[in-house]
């Protein structure tokens, strides 16, 4: 799937599903809910805490979840992210050039 059409599938389930799009506040909340909960899942996974009985463990269904957020922020402020992400590269690429290959902490 693309991220066009995750962006249409998306809207579509919205419409059909769920009556209507929160508001881009509520939104941004969730979104920051969701990365809440995968921090937490990578701060017992990778981390020095242990995880709870009956504590979820799948990174997959938050990272999932972060995407399904941000892709509902995304069309309701108009966003097209395969734009948004080729600029993103673009800017990367020409700003980080030469960043990343001559710092002597990567290598």
């Amino acid at each position: 799937m693309t991220i066009e059409e995750a962006q249409k599938k998306v809207d579509q389930w919205i419409k059909t599903f769920g009556v209507r799009y929160f508001s881009e506040l509520t939104n941004m909340a969730c979104l920051t809910e969701e990365v809440g909960e995968l921090a937490r899942i990578i701060a017992r996974k990778y981390g020095d805490q242990s995880f709870k009985s009956g504590e979820k463990e799948d990174l997959s269904d938050e990272m999932a979840d972060i995407l399904w957020v941000l892709i509902c922020l995304a069309n309701q402020t108009g966003v097209d992210l395969t734009d948004a992400l080729k600029k993103s590269f673009d800017k990367k690429t020409k700003r980080d050039a030469k960043r990343h290959l001559d710092n002597p902490k990567l290598k």
